[in-house]
């Protein structure tokens, strides 16, 4: 069974990036469970004055122990004035440190998600994996999805009863999945 850790960068109640997560819990093919993480928008700003031994905030320890304890990683990101939100940049910080032991050190990651711009995203996604790249994640570059136009796109139907949305993320878990068992 391959374990997920799925990162929403979204705090908005009704977020379409959450519910496409929940379409991911939904819909997640054979061998393969989710496990939705909230908090982090519990997460301290990062700063290294508190990143010490017997310093560092628990919401932290927690949150890098779920990272450390999963197979894999999916981000899903909303698009903010063409990059990730702060609370995703934030989150990835935390997650890198500290240097030389980063839980995100070779876990197989894939960064998807959902705007209401005619891209879906695309620019934050692009950020985001670039900022977890130079964290030390093996993001998976060719995995991508992308959701324009989401507000309208699921005005009146969750991501889970979109076909089109359940084939992507079934394709996207396949291949996370398929990287976490090769790892």
């Amino acid at each position: 069974m391959t374990h997920v850790l799925v990162l929403v960068g979204s705090l908005r109640t009704g977020s379409t990036n959450q519910q496409i997560a929940e379409a991911a819990v939904r819909h997640a093919p054979d061998g393969v469970t989710l496990d939705i993480h909230a908090g982090l928008d519990r997460l301290p700003f990062y700063n290294e004055d508190i990143d010490v031994e017997g310093s560092v905030p628990a919401e932290a320890v927690a949150f890098r122990d779920a990272i450390a304890g999963a197979d894999a990683l999916l981000v899903v990101t909303p698009e903010y004035n063409g990059t990730m939100p702060a609370v995703l940049k934030n989150a990835i910080d935390w997650a890198s440190r500290p240097f030389g032991a980063s839980a995100l050190a070779g876990k197989p990651t894939a960064v998807i998600g959902s705007a209401f711009g005619q891209y879906g995203g695309v620019w934050a996604q692009d950020e985001a994996r670039k900022a977890l790249g130079i964290a030390g994640a093996h993001v998976l570059e060719d995995v991508r999805m992308a959701v324009p136009e989401s507000v309208i796109r699921f005005a009146e139907r969750h991501p889970a009863d979109d076909a089109e949305v359940v084939e992507q993320l079934r394709a996207v878990l396949d291949a996370v999945r398929t990287s976490a068992t090769a790892a």
